[in-house]
């Protein structure tokens, strides 16, 4: 499988591709002359046909991006060193990326407001044989190969080894559960350091233990690990249509940041993502 780019454009990242069929915004340079960057992404996106331009900037960049019709899609307080708001803008390039039809807005909001009205703690504990580690550069073959079994499609190539590797030595932190042993489940920390926020991603589960709260426990173990480091705010780009990770955010005190549509690859097709957050100190 050829995966999206994840490339400088400017000063600035910015992931791209057929596979989600759009330009992503990761990280703005803060020396960055915004509306030439506009111009370059948007140039990108007619040049390859892509059908969507998203970006994650601070919140003092807003008004830049709705002059451009960018449209505010999802915030999140607190993204900027524990201060300035983050916040999440789409353009569309068809009117076909940017349409939900009525059944669509009905089971995101359904599983949106379900989320937001769960309220209980898990409160048992994970049986004796599971131990909950920070993973590291030798458990690299099992993530990949959990990642191959639970995942078909994926925005980012975490089935490659020497992907993982590579984010391991800059800026993700992998963990994962074991049962005797043997690795069963693992998410990532995609830190930023520099701004204090880290993404809370890449949650997978062997289909052998699904339905045992693996993904709560892992959030909450990384959680406590990201407090130790000074991390202000930890934030998630979630499935809007699934259940099961919508309320384990919500079950960690995560709010509701807004939605994504039609936004990324993952599964079989593109999906549009909720975004969750939680102000960690």
């Amino acid at each position: 499988m050829t995966f999206d780019k994840i490339e400088i454009i400017s000063k600035s990242l910015v992931h791209h591709g057929a596979n989600n069929d759009r330009v992503y915004l990761m990280k703005i340079h803060p020396e960055e002359v915004v509306d030439e960057l506009i111009d370059q992404l948007y140039d990108l996106a007619v040049f390859k046909r892509y059908s969507k331009i998203v970006v994650k900037v601070p919140g003092s960049l807003q008004d830049l991006f709705l002059k451009h019709n960018f449209k505010l899609e999802a915030t999140v307080p607190n993204f900027y060193q524990g201060v300035e708001q983050g916040c999440f803008l789409g353009k569309y390039l068809n009117d076909k990326r940017s349409y939900l039809s009525p059944s669509e807005k009905t089971s995101i909001d359904e599983v949106k407001n379900v989320a937001i009205e769960t309220n209980d703690d898990l409160s048992y504990e994970l049986p004796n044989s599971y131990d909950i580690l920070k993973l590291g550069v030798e458990d690299i073959v099992d993530i990949a190969k959990i990642y191959r079994e639970v995942f078909q499609f994926y925005p980012f190539p975490v089935f490659e080894e020497a992907y993982l590797q590579d984010t391991i030595r800059s800026n993700v932190q992998y963990y994962g559960i074991h049962n005797k042993g043997k690795l069963i489940a693992v998410s990532s920390a995609e830190i930023d350091a520099g701004s204090r926020n880290v993404e809370m991603t890449d949650f997978a589960t062997l289909p052998k233990y699904l339905g045992r709260n693996l993904s709560y426990y892992l959030l909450q173990k990384m959680m406590r690990s990201m407090i130790d480091e000074g991390i202000q705010t930890a934030y998630t780009i979630a499935r809007s249509t699934s259940y099961g990770m919508n309320k384990t955010f919500a079950r960690q005190g995560f709010h509701f940041g807004g939605t994504l549509v039609n936004n990324t690859l993952i599964g079989e097709r593109i999906e549009s993502m909720n975004v969750w957050y939680k102000k960690l100190k």
